[in-house]
C-alpha cells in the first residue's frame, strides 16, 4: 500500500538544504527479538522481515546520521554511549546504541533498545566513523572508513504525554542532527484489539489503527498531527508522540513525501505497523 503526502510544500525553512531524507516506522515489541520470543519467534517472522526491509531502505539513501526515535520517560536526545537491556523480558542481552562504543553510558528505553537491535542487524557504523562505499539493491557494500567527528547514530526519546511545543522542539533537534538525516521511528498502535489485548477490548481501537495505517501509507502528515493524545493514551498507543515528531520534522523539511505501508497486523491485540517514507 503506497501513497503520497497530502501536505506538500516547497518553502522549507532549510532552503535548498533538506536534512531529513528518509524515514522508517517500526513497532517495538520485545517479542521482535527471537531470543525473547523463544518458540513463538516464527509467529513474528513476517513482522521481522518487514522491519528489515524498512531499515534496508532507510540505509540505502546513504544518510550521514541515523536517528532512532521512540517513547521514553522524558523528552530529549540520547547520544552515544548508551545501552538498552532485554533483561526485564527474561533475556540477558544488552543492546548498545552503537556497536563498539566505549562503555554502557545512558540507559535506552525499550523503544530505542529495539531500534538499536534492528539497526545492528544491518551493520550500522561504529561510533565516530563514516563508511564510504557503493550500494547495490539497497544493501550496504563494504568500503573504507575514515574518522568523522559527528556521531553516525544517535537517539531521541519523547515522553508519551508530550504536547505540541515539546514535540516541535524535538522535531527541530532531529532535523538538525546531520546533513542527511534518516529517522527510524519506533511506536506501536493501539493495545486494545480484543479481549486478550493488554488494554482489553475497545471498539475505538480498530478505527484508530485504520486511520494511522492509512496515514503512514500515504505519508499524511496532517492526519498524524491530528491524532488525539487523550484517545491515544486511552488506547495505549505508544506510537502517537513519535509519529507526531516525525510528521513535524517531515513538514519542516518541506517538499513531498511518498509512503508505503509494509505491514499492518495485531497478532497479540496490539497494532504493529511498518512503513517506509522517502522524499519525492
Amino acid at each position: 500500500m503506497t501513497g503520497s503526502a497530502r501536505r506538500r510544500t516547497d518553502d522549507s525553512r532549510y532552503g535548498k538544504w533538506v536534512p531529513l531524507v528518509a524515514a522508517a516506522v517500526c513497532p517495538h515489541p520485545p517479542l521482535l527479538v527471537p531470543e525473547v520470543a523463544g518458540s513463538a519467534a516464527p509467529e513474528l517472522d513476517g513482522l521481522r522481515a518487514a522491519c528489515d526491509t524498512a531499515v534496508r531502505r532507510l540505509l540505502a539513501v546513504d544518510p550521514d546520521t541515523v536517528v532512532l526515535l521512540g517513547t521514553g520517560p522524558v523528552t530529549g536526545l540520547i547520544r552515544t554511549p548508551a545501552t538498552g537491556s532485554l533483561q526485564p523480558w527474561g533475556v540477558d542481552l544488552d543492546v548498545p546504541l552503537v556497536p563498539g562504543q566505549p562503555d554502557r553510558g545512558a540507559v535506552l528505553p525499550l523503544s530505542l533498545t529495539i531500534g538499536a537491535w534492528l539497526l545492528a542487524r544491518h551493520g550500522t557504523r561504529e561510533h565516530g566513523t563514516r563508511e564510504h562505499g557503493t550500494r547495490e539493491h539497497g544493501t550496504r557494500a563494504h568500503g573504507t572508513r575514515e574518522h568523522d567527528a559527528r556521531e553516525s547514530v544517535t537517539a531521541a526519546q519523547v515522553a508519551a504525554d508530550a504536547g505540541p511545543a515539546e514535540l516541535a522542539a524535538l522535531a527541530d533537534e532531529v532535523g538538525a542532527a546531520g546533513d542527511r538525516v534518516a529517522v527510524l521511528v519506533l511506536g506501536d498502535g493501539s493495545a486494545c484489539r480484543g479481549e486478550k489485548a493488554p488494554g482489553y477490548d475497545d471498539a475505538r481501537a480498530l478505527p484508530y489503527d485504520r486511520r494511522v495505517a492509512a496515514a503512514l501509507a500515504e505519508a499524511d502528515l496532517d492526519v498524524l498531527l491530528d491524532l488525539d493524545p487523550v484517545l491515544s493514551a486511552e488506547l495505549k498507543a505508544a506510537g502517537r508522540a513519535p509519529w507526531q515528531v516525525l510528521a513535524r520534522a517531515a513538514g519542516s523539511a518541506g517538499g513531498g513525501w511518498r509512503g508505503e505501508l509494509l505491514h499492518d497486523a495485531a497478532p497479540y491485540g496490539v497494532a504493529y505497523f511498518v512503513a517506509s517514507w522517502e522524499r519525492m
